[in-house]
């Protein structure tokens, strides 16, 4: 039989195979319902693997996807090492779109080119501005911010509803709940012709590398990471625990809203309803299965970009249910948390006879 064994020490290989090996049976879970839905396999996980990298026009979908999901994740890896439980990205990210939304609006046909500067402005302001509710309430209340951010994603998405079913509904636009189009004046700049993708892929990158630098070569970086492994070293060093905390919440809310901006302001190019589309929930397995690291949250957005585009060609090519995408993203949670066991863990095998043995001696 196989036993679990405590490790002397945390596995250092583990630590970094573990997501591998979470993918990979992920993979084969997938074979397995695609099989069982009749579908072919390798069709199904051509469409997940393949198709969204078979040509540079499906590279640049499968970045505009992986943008916002990397750039939430960044904030989110900062609230997850300070022990600040952020669970509202969603709701920074939409209220980061509205902010920047009310920005472009406000633009005509005179309007100049500063106004992009200031719709990215606004959607990182609008970010922050909602992260630090839950920060106050939390700070001057000692509310979880769990349930607070999270609370606040629902009030976020119906504050949208209002405003595109109310005061910003186009006149024009034959009763849809959805704002005029924004300027072309207003559009973020794409990187190439032909492309949806946009300046929001490098402005992701260069987070990724502040935020490595921020982490591991400042020494505010260290006051995060030290208050949320070890409260009382924090207190002791001196680490302020209400810095951290407002440090964490603002950082993380301000790159989630900034995804809004870069996502309202360009591929989508107005507000609607649909605006959230469950990046900040998203970006929560991209941080994990990244490590809480920057350059490997970098590689786990691009996969967790090809489930969202896997699922939407499973959807329409083999015609599964666009849930699929939710199912792969649930799975390869699921299977890290169980394959993370292995880092702390150990797999031994006993035999038959050493386990009755060791029966008999503990009754």
């Amino acid at each position: 039989m196989l036993k679990l064994e405590l490790r002397p020490q945390a596995s250092r290989w583990w630590t970094y195979g573990s997501p591998l090996l979470a993918l990979a049976i992920t993979v084969l879970i997938g074979v397995a319902l695609f099989a069982a839905l009749g579908k072919d396999p390798v069709r199904g996980l051509q469409l997940f693997f393949w198709e969204p990298v078979k040509s540079v026009y499906a590279f640049g979908e499968l970045m505009v996807k992986a943008t916002p999901l990397l750039l939430i994740a960044l904030g989110l890896a900062v609230c997850f090492r300070s022990n600040v439980w952020n669970i509202g990205a969603e709701g920074q990210f939409v209220i980061g779109a509205v902010a920047a939304g009310g920005i472009a609006l406000m633009a005509d046909k005179t309007t100049g080119p500063w106004i992009v500067p200031a719709i990215l402005m606004a959607g990182v302001l609008g970010g922050m501005f909602w992260a630090g509710i839950t920060a106050l309430l939390r700070d001057r209340f000692n509310a979880n911010e769990i349930l607070v951010s999270l609370m606040l994603v629902y009030v976020a998405t119906l504050l949208l509803g209002y405003l595109v079913y109310g005061p910003w509904k186009d006149p024009m636009g034959y009763n849809f709940p959805q704002t005029k189009t924004f300027e072309r004046v207003t559009q973020i700049p794409r990187l190439m012709q032909g492309s949806r993708l946009t300046i929001g892929l490098p402005i992701a990158l260069a987070a990724a590398g502040a935020l490595w630098v921020f982490l591991f070569r400042t020494r505010a970086g260290f006051a995060q990471q030290v208050g949320g492994l070890a409260p009382a070293a924090a207190r002791y060093a001196g680490f302020s625990s209400r810095r951290a905390l407002w440090t964490a919440l603002l950082i993380s809310g301000g790159a989630a809203g900034l995804a809004g901006a870069l996502e309202v302001a360009g591929p989508i190019g107005q507000l609607t309803p649909f605006v959230p589309a469950g990046y900040g929930f998203a970006a929560i397995i991209v941080a994990f299965v990244g490590r809480l690291h920057p350059v490997g949250m970098v590689f786990s957005a691009i996969l967790m970009s090809m489930f969202y585009i896997g699922g939407e060609l499973a959807q329409s090519r083999l015609g599964l249910p666009k849930s699929l995408t939710g199912v792969f993203q649930g799975l390869l949670l699921f299977t890290l948390l169980a394959c993370d066991t292995l880092i702390a863990y150990r797999v031994r095998w006993v035999g038959a006879r050493a386990s009755a043995s060791s029966s008999a001696g503990a009754r």
